[in-house]
């Protein structure tokens, strides 16, 4: 061994060609820091790529599980407009209307560009009571000659009204077909919640509106979600 050890120390032994380090078997080319460096660089990209990866796949997830979601929360909220959905048949039948405090409601229909539906209400306003139930209609048409699938999305203007505007039957973010020429009748059942009529904030408000969007339901589009509307 300290023969081996001489000879690996020995400068003029050793081949000046190419780096070499020593050990019990003999020389061996030795790796040069660039080489060194560069495996590791190659080691931390491809961590980080696998990290980056992975929260791209997330967030993705993420973005797809969120309108559903914020969706629920809107509706058993009233967040943003949103209309609070979902009432059993004991609460709506034990309601007590507030005959002091009409409130007159507006309806207004909206169709996006890329939807060629004809779309408007049937009333263009109603007079209601809190705790008071109340059904409207709105008509839509398909004029083309093609099958065409609309999906809708509303706003309760203005838009702290909309944690008293209950909606018992709707047909908000749910497909509807028409058929080439067909045209139905849309039925929204609703009350407004009896204690509009203690919440300080609701003590001027007399008029409140209804407000649909319909839309062409596509693979792969994102509804909007309720959006948040003032009070005027």
């Amino acid at each position: 061994m300290s023969v081996w050890r001489l000879w690996c120390r020995a400068p003029g032994l050793r081949s000046r060609r190419a780096p070499t380090t020593c050990s019990p078997w003999g020389l061996r080319p030795a790796r040069s820091l660039s080489q060194q460096q560069e495996e590791g660089w190659r080691t931390r990209n491809r961590t980080v790529l696998t990290y980056v990866t992975a929260a791209a796949v997330g967030m993705v997830g993420m973005s797809y599980a969120a309108v559903p979601l914020y969706r629920l929360y809107c509706q058993s909220t009233g967040l943003g407009g949103t209309a609070v959905a979902g009432h059993s048949a004991e609460q709506i039948a034990s309601m007590k209307p507030v005959k002091d405090r009409v409130i007159r409601i507006e309806f207004n229909a909206d169709v996006h560009a890329s939807l060629q539906w004809n779309f408007r209400p049937q009333q263009s306003e109603i007079y209601l009571v809190p705790g008071e139930t109340a059904l409207a209609f709105y008509k839509a048409k398909n004029p083309t000659d093609k099958p065409v699938i609309g999906i809708s999305t509303y706003n309760v203007i203005p838009y702290e009204a909309g944690q008293y505007f209950n909606k018992i039957q709707c047909f908000c973010f749910e497909e509807q077909r028409l058929n080439p020429h067909e045209e139905v009748d849309m039925p929204v059942f609703f009350f407004i919640d009896p204690e509009f009529a203690e919440d300080p904030r609701m003590m001027t408000v007399e008029h409140i509106m209804l407000s649909y969007t319909f839309f062409e339901a596509k693979d792969g589009d994102k509804l909007p979600l309720p959006g948040y509307k003032s009070a005027y």
